[in-house]
């Protein structure tokens, strides 16, 4: 089995975008993150789900998460509101991680060794000139190794 075989389509986003926008997008797919592309539509890294929660947080209740029960749950719903008006090159940390990626043809234990080596639970498709044809997540990965 190759990468293409296990390969789905994703929605990604771009370092201009407005970050609720991304927010939005990533709770829709239900994954831990998203694929950050260049114009061309090739991959960069990745933008983890727990960044957005990092830039929407107040300060103190990542400092202290008891003090997070102050905020009512009424008022948990405009915690994204933290985000104002930034972009996902704003949410991004200093020091991103190259996102992983592979050809096509790779095989399901290159995906793995490639996904493991890097710590990031996705891993881009890829074709010759770098371009994103799909992505491989490490759930989706995992059922097909183990035949689920």
């Amino acid at each position: 089995m190759r990468a293409s075989d296990v390969a789905i389509s994703m929605e990604t986003v771009t370092e201009d975008m407005p970050a609720r926008e991304a927010a939005r997008i990533l709770a829709a797919q239900d994954l831990p993150g998203l694929i950050v592309v260049d114009t061309m539509g090739r991959p960069s890294t990745v933008l983890a789900g727990t960044q957005v929660l990092r830039m929407a947080l107040p300060s103190y209740c990542q400092d202290d998460p008891a003090l997070a029960r102050v905020i009512d749950e009424a008022a948990a719903d405009v915690i994204l509101d933290g985000i104002g008006n930034r972009t996902v090159a704003d949410l991004l940390p200093r020091n991103r991680p190259d996102l992983p990626a592979v050809s096509a043809d790779a095989t399901l234990l290159e995906v793995a060794s490639v996904m493991a080596r890097s710590n990031v639970p996705l891993v881009a498709v890829v074709d010759r000139d770098r371009v994103m044809t799909g992505a491989i997540t490490l759930d989706g990965l995992l059922d097909r190794m183990l035949g689920t």
